[in-house]
């Protein structure tokens, strides 16, 4: 794991050389005069190369968060109630497809709060040590943000309980016979979960979290508001109509939104003047293949294959992941859900099958075999 130079940090000192887990820290600038970069905890990930200009997007603050409403003013009265009784923020899970802002709204969370954020995730965390090692080195009030959570493994997970409810870690200390159980108090601090798909998640992990959260899709016009937000901060001029038309096509989502602004722009300079209108925004969104209704190339693949190859289905989703060439899991987590939405495709015991929407849109006949579904 690189180090690299980091801006001023919170005042809290005291942090230790990372184990392998903690392999990134995002930190709520509170004071100047941090500890030395090789003393920090883990890696500021909010400063590596890779990561500046979506770091440059996130809002820090609710009042820059756009959408969400209802779950943003839940999380601020809790937030309120919190400082008022000068305690630390409650358990929280926060589910939801991915790029709605859960790891957004978690450094949100953590600024609001005043306290550090310290964030891995679920398939990280190998064993009972790296977890030790990560709950060991919090201090009071900090967040701890566990993305993919639902992919800790259960041994884990039962580690975490009494982390959670009794702010103590039991540890087995040697083996067999000389075998015994050490239990250290842990600060009082609070775990933030994110996930994909909470289904995942043990009955007990989800009755430990006494606030939970689900992000829902934004609507285009709530997109283009980001869409002009972030080409503000990018010092791109660009025009309501050719937000809107970028926001139309990010299904729903404001990591993609940002993404195609990105491209959308690069288009801009290159082969325009810069000034990103409705115009070019068509232009730049044919060139990578996103077509009016926001589907893609994969989109595209998933429901010619239903279709085409399974007769409009249903299909199982390893099948049809052999035939895309894409993951099972990054079927159901990153196409399914949106075509699902947008009403392009349905679940069934027996498995996947295509709309009639979806054979209109791809210009294919209709089936005769699905007349209860169409």
């Amino acid at each position: 794991m690189r180090t690299i130079p980091t801006p001023p940090a919170p005042c809290k000192a005291g942090l230790e050389p990372p184990t392998p887990a903690q392999n990134r820290l995002v930190a709520v600038p509170a004071c100047p005069n941090p500890r030395p970069v090789s003393e920090r905890l883990v890696t500021d990930v909010l400063n590596q190369p890779d990561a500046q200009l979506e770091v440059t997007l996130r809002p820090a603050l609710f009042s820059d968060f756009t959408g969400q409403a209802n779950v943003k003013e839940r999380l601020e009265i809790a937030v309120e109630a919190a400082r008022r009784r000068n305690d630390p923020l409650d358990h929280l899970l926060l589910s939801g497809p991915p790029g709605l802002g859960k790891t957004t709204l978690a450094a949100i969370l953590a600024r609001a709060m005043g306290t550090n954020l310290r964030a891995t995730s679920g398939p990280t965390i190998e064993k009972a040590g790296d977890l030790a090692g990560l709950l060991t080195n919090l201090e009071a009030g900090d967040v701890l943000f566990i993305d993919e959570i639902h992919r800790l493994q259960k041994t884990i997970e039962e580690y975490l309980y009494p982390a959670m409810e009794d702010f103590k870690l039991d540890i087995i200390i040697d083996q067999g016979p000389n075998a015994r159980t050490v239990r250290l108090n842990l600060p009082r601090f609070t775990l933030i979960g994110a996930t994909t798909r909470s289904g995942l998640l043990s009955a007990p992990m989800l009755t430990r979290f006494p606030m939970r959260e689900r992000l829902d899709y934004y609507t285009a016009e709530q997109l283009q508001h980001i869409v002009r937000r972030s080409a503000h901060l990018l010092d791109v001029e660009i025009e309501s109509d050719g937000a809107l038309e970028i926001a139309r096509r990010s299904r729903g989502t404001p990591r993609i939104a940002n993404n195609l602004l990105r491209r959308v722009r690069d288009y801009a300079q290159v082969r325009h003047d810069g000034r990103i209108t409705r115009d070019v925004a068509n232009r730049a969104l044919a060139i990578l293949e996103i077509d009016e209704h926001g589907l893609d190339e994969m989109d595209k693949r998933i429901l010619e294959t239903i279709v085409v190859k399974f007769n409009g289905g249903p299909v199982g989703v390893n099948s049809l992941a052999v035939a895309v060439g894409e993951e099972p899991d990054t079927l159901e987590e990153v196409y399914e859900p949106y075509l699902i939405l947008e009403g392009y495709l349905h679940r069934t015991p027996q498995g996947r099958v295509a709309t009639e929407l979806a054979r209109r849109r791809l210009a294919l006949a209709p089936s005769p075999n699905q007349p209860g579904l169409l």
